[in-house]
């Protein structure tokens, strides 16, 4: 059962995550990226410390942890890498991301993050030891193929005569994202898990807001635009944030890190429903298309 919740909290963290995605469009035209990514980041990190000190946090811990094995000590090597991931996937990739596509196209960027589900595969393999099947590989393979396909939309607009250094930044940038993913595993198994990730995305949060005020940046929204924010920082955000910690205990970084490309999905989804943006039919068939490697990864899961 503690399998199924997983993959369940796998997937709840791509369409948070999509939805995110899709919603920021909005707010970009507001915000500069590093802003908007301060105040959801610290926005999150605000609700969760909340949750840390209220009433309900212990019962909420044992609906989350059910029958899981986790532990209560947390050590300064746990505080040390609760750092690394704030720093790797909250400041350090989102900034190598802009840069980058600052100057290759949005299509391009789409295209080169999706290695990031390979840079995961590889750091769960060989740095965390978790085992591969056969059927693993196809499903990965199909998740990566619709992950490449419905963030293009179509190959024809891809053009690699472009800056080769915007490109390698934002393969860079998924590097890092990755590292985030695969260094959570050490954290994931710790039963106060309000506190670290109040703590993680506090510290990228701070760390993007010190970097926004010394570049001059605007901080400044329409008053119809704070629940928008609100939404995305504490809808979004802080709980994508908490069921990470859920899926890579049950399932792995690797599997969770890949079911995460569906947000490709859930954002094209997001983005035809609320911005009215085109949802063609292929996109569908692709997003079958990555469920069917998520069925595959969970099949005879009990001998993984």
């Amino acid at each position: 059962m503690n399998r199924f919740w997983g993959y369940l909290s796998a997937i709840m963290v791509a369409l948070l995550f999509g939805v995110w995605f899709s919603l920021d469009k909005i707010l970009l035209g507001y915000l500069h990226p590093l802003a908007l990514a301060a105040m959801v980041y610290l926005l999150a990190s605000a609700l969760l410390f909340l949750i840390r000190i209220s009433p309900l946090h212990c019962r909420i811990l044992e609906i989350i942890h059910r029958e899981s094995k986790v532990e209560i000590h947390i050590s300064r090597k746990n505080y040390l890498t609760l750092f690394l991931t704030a720093l790797f996937g909250a400041v350090i990739a989102p900034a190598l991301y802009l840069s980058g596509l600052n100057q290759i196209t949005a299509v391009n960027a789409a295209l080169l993050t999706n290695v990031e589900i390979l840079f995961i595969i590889i750091l769960g393999i060989f740095f965390l030891k978790e085992r591969v099947k056969t059927k693993d590989i196809i499903g990965f393979a199909f998740l990566l193929v619709g992950a490449i396909f419905l963030s293009t939309n179509n190959l024809q607009n891809i053009s690699f005569d472009q800056n080769l250094v915007g490109s390698i930044l934002v393969v860079l940038a998924s590097f890092f994202w990755a590292m985030d993913t695969t260094l959570t595993k050490f954290l994931s198994n710790k039963r106060d898990i309000f506190f670290l990730t109040s703590l993680k995305c506090g510290i990228g949060g701070s760390i993007l807001f010190i970097i926004s005020i010394f570049l001059g940046l605007n901080f400044t929204l329409p008053l119809n635009m704070i629940p928008l924010l609100l939404l995305i920082g504490w809808g979004c955000m802080s709980f994508a944030i908490v069921l990470i910690y859920i899926a890579i205990r049950e399932i792995g970084s690797t599997r969770t890190g890949s079911i995460f490309s569906t947000s490709s999905l859930f954002g094209a989804v997001t983005a035809f429903i609320i911005l009215g943006e085109p949802l063609k039919a292929t996109q569908l068939l692709f997003g079958i298309l990555m469920f069917v490697g998520i069925l595959i990864l969970y099949h005879k899961g009990n001998n993984d």
